[in-house]
């Protein structure tokens, strides 16, 4: 039997972000599934609204064309940006499954509750969070895409009060949504689903997490 071979690409050039999606990603996925977490070398440091996002395709199709093209292991891609960044142009050419972890987060928690919020970082996000909602169909399912005003980057600065920002947010959906979930919208949040979801008692759904497990499906 192929070993499982899961390609896990942070658009953005932080290392130590693809590090952090590489150990939700293995934590997700068990022994017997192999992850491999690589960004590009150019481009933003961050995707922070369509902006960014555009910033990031070239060096995202370029990454993903060169590792398929010299990888034959590769099982399946995780495109590990919320904002599902160039996910719809590489599922329409990908010559193996391709999901983005906005895209996965999305469908857990459709299935953990009848509605979800999004918590995410900065209001630039949000308009790119709703239209990838609209086209996923799943719109009519989301309360309401919040921004936290956290940049992305101070998610990787242990000085931060990034994560309080967050729990701010989360409670403010609880009270006035009416959500039964939560999506935390950014790659960068992927170590806080654990421990969020125990403070509040309700699913906070992590992305990464979210896609290794759902690729792993659609490839059993």
């Amino acid at each position: 039997m192929k070993e499982t071979h899961i390609l896990v690409i942070n658009p953005n050039t932080t290392a130590s972000m693809t590090d952090k999606i590489a150990v939700a990603a293995r934590t997700a996925a068990g022994p017997a599934c192999r992850i491999t977490a690589i960004n590009p070398r150019h481009g933003p440091a961050a995707i922070q609204g369509p902006d960014d996002g555009a910033a990031a395709l070239p060096g995202l199709y370029a990454l993903f064309d060169h590792t398929l093209e010299n990888d034959n292991s590769i099982s399946a891609v995780v495109i590990a940006c919320f904002d599902d960044t160039g996910l719809f142009e590489l599922k329409a050419r990908s010559p193996v499954p391709v999901i983005g972890i906005g895209e996965a987060a999305y469908h857990v928690a459709s299935v953990a509750a009848l509605k979800f919020s999004v918590v995410t970082t900065l209001p630039v996000s949000v308009p790119v969070l709703e239209e990838n909602l609209r086209l996923l169909g799943l719109a009519a399912r989301c309360a309401r895409v919040r921004a936290s005003d956290v940049p992305v980057l101070e998610l990787e600065n242990p000085e931060s009060d990034a994560r309080h920002r967050i729990e701010q947010e989360i409670e403010k959906a609880l009270e006035e949504d009416g959500s039964g979930a939560i999506a935390l919208g950014c790659a960068g949040m992927a170590d806080l689903a654990a421990d969020l979801t125990a403070k509040f008692r309700v699913p906070v759904i992590d992305g990464v997490a979210s896609a290794v497990r759902l690729v792993k499906a659609v490839l059993d």
